[in-house]
């Protein structure tokens, strides 16, 4: 299985929701696609668990017919000064057919999340 990794620059340089933003337009560049629309259709539990620093350790999942892609943010200094980004582009779209994600999510934020 092949896996791709990217880590997007959250806060304080960016606002969660922007971050959030971000990480849709990274997977699912298509602005008329259905998988756009479902992923921003979370962007406030997608922001919280942002702002909450979930993705620091543990990535944001997506999986289906292409290749793994694995989602973490940056904080802190690391955020601001960009060094460990990585932004680019994804070879195809992992949210094209039949896919899948899972969120990092704290155990004491899993009843609301859910």
């Amino acid at each position: 299985m092949t896996v791709i990794a990217r880590k997007i620059a959250a806060t304080p340089a960016r606002l969660a929701s922007e971050t959030w933003k971000v990480i849709v337009d990274l997977l699912a560049p298509d602005e008329e696609s259905a998988s756009r629309g479902e992923l921003l259709d979370i962007i406030g539990v997608a922001s919280s668990l942002i702002a909450d620093e979930a993705m620091e350790s543990a990535p944001l999942v997506v999986y289906g017919a292409g290749p793994r892609v694995r989602v973490y943010c940056l904080y802190g200094e690391d955020a601001i000064s960009g060094e460990n980004s990585n932004e680019a582009s994804l070879p195809v779209s992992p949210t094209q057919g039949d896919w899948k994600m899972s969120l990092p999510c704290p155990t004491e934020d899993l009843n609301w999340v859910q």
